[in-house]
């Protein structure tokens, strides 16, 4: 069955993205899980920190999630012309917790997403890089929504058939 994890890098106008994402799952009759990566309130990955293992049952809970899915649907704004450090300090979590780095993200669709102040593309352009890099599948087309451009249904669907094919 399939399983589609909505990774969501900031409570505002992202979270309001996944959420349109998450209704459209659900028409399709796919499940999804919407981790907030805000509320996993996760310490700073550094070499240090990896190496006392802090308890994080939140982030063990999430970790499943991902590594569970078919696919990935990524919401995050751009910050500073990249990647949001929520995002980075997970994916970074997450690489260090098995002796695959690529463990949670190898050969599965990857959809990305972005409601952004600025213009969104060196987002999804760093997005692209960083996910193909851990062997996700990054489907071409992105959803760009910012104060200018609204939500493209059209593109929010065809995301999230890519990711459920």
């Amino acid at each position: 069955m399939k399983q589609i994890a909505i990774l969501v890098a900031s409570s505002g106008s992202n979270a309001e993205l996944a959420n349109e994402f998450e209704q459209r799952l659900l028409t399709a009759g796919v499940n999804s899980h919407m981790i907030l990566l805000d509320e996993l309130n996760l310490p700073l990955y550094t070499a240090a920190m990896d190496k006392s293992n802090p308890p994080m049952p939140m982030f063990v809970e999430a970790a499943h999630q991902v590594e569970s899915a078919t696919g990935l649907i990524v919401c995050a704004p751009e910050y500073n012309g990249s990647m949001p450090p929520v995002l980075n300090n997970f994916i970074a979590w997450l690489s260090t917790r098995s002796d695959d780095f690529r463990q949670h993200f190898n050969g599965k669709p990857v959809a990305l997403a972005t409601h952004s102040g600025g213009g969104g593309h060196n987002l999804t352009t760093s997005m692209r890089i960083q996910f193909a890099h851990l062997g996700a599948n990054v489907l071409g087309r992105v959803a760009i929504v910012n104060s200018k451009k609204p939500i493209n249904h059209a593109t929010i669907e065809a995301l999230v058939q890519g990711v459920i094919q």
